[in-house]
């Protein structure tokens, strides 16, 4: 029997395959239904080239997590991954999937009243600038959200990596064993410093027409709008979440925003950028499910 399935017998919740559409497409998703259901439930809303079940099973677990505590919860794959139709939009376009996924997900678990919207990485960055425009949106859980932009990234890239790698052993070896590139590394960082130095471009004039600016940019404003209950986890061991981490220290607003009370953070300092280790799983669940709860 696998790890994470319940004692035989006891089964504390169903799973129930669902095909919905979206346009002109079908979207495919599952939803894991507790026999007595909270009327709050979660919604997975997944980044990046992943399906329903995420990295190492993660969305599947975390949904069979939820539904053993009376939480409802429900992942899909959006359109053109997985099992779903239509064409791929992108992570910043995905408003009409995750309204279609919603009215799917109450239509199968009659008593939900409201959702909240669960993403890791670009599933967050996607979720929170969605958030704003749907009533039936009560919350948003945000695990690493993707802000990047070539500075972003340069910056952290300069700041955490290559501060890290400076004080690892295995280079020293490298560089007293005459088997480190010196020429390659120092080229390498040179081209990090000068993207970190670049002014930042101006977005382009359709992206600005119809989003409001750059990500970092659109996912502040969708956070402002919406208004509501906002969860935000960061891994201590992962680059995407470190860029967020900064962007949020250096910038007034973003500063100003995440400390309005609505806004409840949380720092695994070991875990990376999925969670992959069980523990790590658990805990991110355990948050989840008491935040969930409590308001």
């Amino acid at each position: 029997m696998p790890l994470d399935a319940p004692p035989s017998g006891s089964m504390p919740y169903e799973e129930k395959a669902l095909a919905f559409p979206c346009g002109d497409a079908w979207l495919v998703g599952v939803a894991t239904l507790p026999g007595r259901p909270a009327a709050r439930g979660v919604l997975v809303v997944v980044g990046g080239p992943q399906y329903r079940a995420g990295s190492h099973r993660q969305f599947t677990l975390l949904a069979r997590a939820l539904a053993e505590q009376g939480i409802p919860a429900m992942r899909f794959d959006v359109s053109g991954m997985g099992d779903s139709g239509g064409a791929a939009r992108g992570f910043a376009h995905q408003e009409a999937d995750i309204r279609a996924a919603i009215d799917a997900f109450m239509a199968c678990a009659p008593g939900l009243r409201e959702v909240v919207l669960w993403g890791l990485c670009d599933g967050a960055s996607s979720a929170a600038m969605v958030a704003a425009d749907d009533a039936r949106v009560a919350g948003l859980v945000l695990l690493n959200p993707w802000v990047r932009t070539e500075e972003s990234l340069a910056k952290a890239t300069l700041k955490h990596y290559y501060r890290e790698r400076l004080l690892a052993p295995d280079l020293w070896k490298k560089i007293l064993r005459g088997r480190f590139e010196l020429r390659a590394a120092l080229a390498s960082l040179l081209e990090q410093v000068r993207r970190a130095l670049r002014p930042p471009a101006p977005a382009p004039d359709t992206a600005g027409a119809a989003c409001g600016g750059s990500l970092p940019e659109r996912m502040h404003d969708g956070l402002a709008r919406f208004g509501g209950p906002v969860l935000l986890v960061l891994s201590g061991a992962d680059l995407t979440a470190r860029e967020f981490a900064d962007l949020a220290a250096a910038s007034p607003q973003w500063r100003q925003l995440l400390a309005a009370p609505r806004f409840t953070r949380h720092e695994l300092a070991p875990a990376d950028h999925t969670f992959s280790r069980r523990a790590w799983r658990d805990q991110v669940a355990a948050w989840t499910t008491d935040w969930v709860r409590s308001w």
